[in-house]
Order: C-alpha cells, then structure tokens, then sequence
C-alpha cells in the first residue's frame, strides 16, 4: 500500500472521527438542554431503520455504477456520458427517496408547514405579494411567512405557484420537479470540469457525481433544485469563457445567476465559483486548441452580456417592489428570533462541517486532500499515465480542477463562519456540496471508493428519516 493511499485512509478516517465527536457531542448537547434543535445531531433527522420500494433498486444503482462505472465512464462517447450520468443521478436519488415510500419519501415532503407549497393560495395577485413580500418575514408580523418562504427571496416559493398555474400542483409534483431538475446538477458539473481541466479528469469525476451521498438530501429538497439552478450558470459561465458559443453562453449563465441569487440569500456566495471560473477561463482549458495569448474573461463584448443578462431577474422583482437587501436584513432578524437564536455557535461551526462529510462522503474528503496537494505541487499525478481516461497527459488539468474544487470549498467556509447556517446544512449546502465531489478524480482505487459512498448513503438513507 504506497503512501498516497494510506494518508487517503488516514483523511477518509479523520473525517469519520469527526463525524463520531458531533454526533456524540451533539447528543449530549441535546439531552442535556435541547438547544441543537435536532433529534439526530448533526443532522435533522430521527432514527429510524426501516426498509422500502426503494431498496431494491437503490442497491441494483449502487452495484451497478461500483462495477461498471468507472469503465463505463472511459469508454462511453462525451454526450452519452453526460445521458447516462444523468440517468444513473436521477435514478439514484429516486431510489433513495423511495425507500421512505411515495407518500412520506415524495409527495409529503414539501407539504409541511415549513414548506413553499402552504402559501401557493396567497399569490393570486404576484406582483402585490411581492410588494408586500418583506411585511410577513418577521415572526411577530401578521400572517408571517413559513421558515422557507421567509428564509429564501420570492423566486423560490414563485417557482412552484407557476408549477401550480400550469396544472402541476401539490407535493407529487413539486417533489418530481426537484428531483428531475436537481439530478441534472451532475451534468453541469461534468461541463465545467471538461471546459476548464480537461474531459480526462470529468470522465473520472462521473461515477462520483453520479452516485453521491448527497442525494439522499436531494429528494426531495427544494435546495436539490437551487443546486442545479447554480450549477448551470457557474457551466454556462465556463463555456463562455473558453469560447465555446460565447455570447450565448454568458447571456444564459448571466440569466441563471441573477435568478440563483433571488431563490436563496447564501447563493450569493457562488461568487466565489465565478470568479474562479474566470480565472481558469482567462487562457482557454487544456487540449480547447485556443491559444494561451489570447483572454476572454475579460473581453468587454462577453462582460457586457453577461452583466446586462444577470441584471434582469433583479431588475424584474425591483420593479414588482422586491426589495432584495431589505428582506435580507429581515430575515436575519427573524433567524436570531427562532432557532438561529438558540442553537449554539460553538458547536455548529464544526459540527456543520461532520454535516458535510455525510453529504460528500469520504471519498470526497480523501479526494479533498489530493486536491490540495495537486494545487501545491501544480501537478496531478493521477494522469501521468498517456491516455489515462481517454485524453493525453496534461499537466496543468489537476491545478485547474483543484482551483475550482477549493473555491466551492472557500464558498461553504465562509457560509459556516457566518453563524446564518446552524443545522439543516446537509439540505442548505448542497449547492457548494456538489463542487467538491470532482475532487473524487484524484483518487486511485475508484471502485472502492465509489462502494464507500454507495455504502454511506444506503446506511443514512435506510438507518434515518431524514427531515429534508
């Protein structure tokens, strides 16, 4: 066994270590004076082994993906790729949420009187609720806002009264339109490692975005459908960028963004992404045939596109009388009012990160270690060999991919150190959490690893009922 792999073992165990400490701590804590706020800590969710229809095909998708996989994900052509990551996310997450049953698994989740589908009745006149939208967030107002509606901007809870005015309503619908739309998150990721590392790097990173613990919180969270939401404009960013049909690109990455920032206040963090993607897509992307003189990140013509195209979705709920920066200063009013006012920092800001591991799993942590040692070292060993996954060596992929990797990971730090997410992160992180699963890609051993995380999920999923 060489040294790389052990101090992977030796991360992998340190991450489990401190998944144990939280939910011990976390425990006591609870006991002691209920201020966590959680029946399970760290995460919202009560135990409660149980089996389901899902269970069955979850663990037919998890063998499948451990065995053929990474193989599958060498040989298969670009596009029949990115389909068949798809294919196997969605069914993952399906899976999992189905081993809760229909009803409690999917069609309920969003139903709850925490959820955005309680207040669907209350805008029959949109452009008056939102005018009136900041009036209902404190908890001491009249009739305020549930903790969703009131804890994100309006394009949330508006995306699923328009699910309702197309004669998509009630949770069976809700619950499919996240899911659908969040398993495509993995696909975006995929297109932005190609565009700014290299396709040999995406193709190893598939198997791991596909078959992510983080799914289990993906159905059925709203969160799983911002994620993806995020995940399409930081790709359409990089596409943009490394001159792949430019203009178009930034016109619809510039429309994604200014709506990422209207469905969750801490999305805003997904800045950070950007500017990492403008970073890397400065000098075009490994093998793109561009020459290294020539920038694009830049160019005035791609700037202007893709702030005149972030600027709509503002500009159209400041018209409708959103304010954005007034509801935010509310809310983080009315988050010391509730729960956010009790639980303790002290034991959040590192518990919250045990949270993570579960998410990501500990081949994400493992492969964290070797993303940071591949943008130390400005190389990535795990391509050495010529025609390793399909693309010839090229030594400047790793560095590139861990860049993207740690600015995700700098996002969701900076999230911690705020104190405005204390709990529920398995379901409010998963934006930031999907970025950390390419750093998978470094990792030897990919079958092992990838039935580590198959294993993760299984046990959470089958071991809890999750509250998200």
């Amino acid at each position: 066994m060489n040294r790389d792999l052990l101090r992977d073992l030796g991360a992998a165990l340190a991450a489990a270590l401190l998944v144990v400490i939280a939910v011990s701590v976390g425990t006591a804590i609870e006991n002691s004076d209920g201020t966590l706020r959680v029946n399970w800590p760290p995460l919202y969710a009560r135990w409660d082994p149980h089996l389901g229809p899902g269970t069955p095909a979850a663990l037919i998708v998890a063998v499948a993906v451990v065995g053929y996989g990474p193989r599958l994900a060498a040989r298969l052509r670009w596009r029949a790729l990115l389909g068949a990551a798809w294919g196997t996310a969605t069914a993952w997450t399906w899976s999992l949420a189905l081993v809760d049953g229909w009803q409690r698994g999917v069609a309920e989740r969003l139903t709850t009187k925490y959820e955005y589908l309680q207040v669907i009745d209350r805008f029959g006149d949109i452009p008056g609720t939102l005018r009136d939208f900041t009036h209902h967030i404190l908890i001491d107002s009249p009739d305020h806002w549930p903790a969703h509606v009131a804890g994100h901007p309006p394009a949330s809870t508006l995306s699923f009264v328009l699910l309702d005015r197309a004669g998509l309503g009630g949770g069976a619908w809700a619950g499919t339109w996240c899911i659908t739309v969040g398993a495509t998150a993995c696909v975006a990721v995929l297109v932005t490692v190609r565009a700014l590392a290299g396709e040999a790097l995406a193709r190893r990173a598939a198997p791991f975005l596909a078959l992510s613990p983080a799914a289990v919180w993906m159905g059925t969270s709203a969160d799983g459908y911002f994620a993806a939401v995020a995940a399409w404009a930081v790709a359409l960013l990089a596409l943009a960028v490394t001159g792949h049909r430019p203009r178009l690109a930034a016109l619809g990455s510039g429309l994604l963004i200014g709506l990422t920032c209207y469905l969750s206040y801490g999305l805003t963090l997904f800045a950070l992404v950007a500017a990492a993607v403008l970073v890397l897509g400065r000098h075009g992307s490994p093998g793109d045939g561009l020459r290294d003189d020539r920038p694009r990140a830049l160019r005035p013509s791609l700037f202007l596109f893709l702030v005149a195209s972030f600027a709509v979705v503002p500009l159209l709920f400041t018209f409708a009388g959103f304010n954005w920066w007034e509801a935010y200063r509310l809310l983080v009013e009315r988050y010391y009012q509730g729960a956010g006012g009790i639980r303790p920092y002290g034991y959040w800001v590192w518990a919250n990160l045990a949270c993570t591991v579960l998410v990501v799993g500990l081949a994400t942590v493992a492969g964290l270690r070797r993303t940071v040692v591949t943008l130390v070292r400005g190389r990535a060993g795990v391509l050495s060999r010529r025609g390793a996954y399909g693309g010839t060596p090229d030594h400047t992929a790793g560095p590139r991919l861990a860049l993207l990797v740690l600015a995700a990971l700098a996002a969701l730090l900076v999230a911690d150190l705020s104190g405005m997410s204390k709990a529920e992160t398995e379901r409010i992180w998963l934006p930031f959490a999907l970025w950390l699963l390419p750093g998978a890609a470094f990792l030897t051993r990919p079958r092992a690893w990838l039935a580590a995380q198959g294993v993760l999920a299984l046990l959470i999923n089958h071991a809890l009922f999750t509250g998200w």
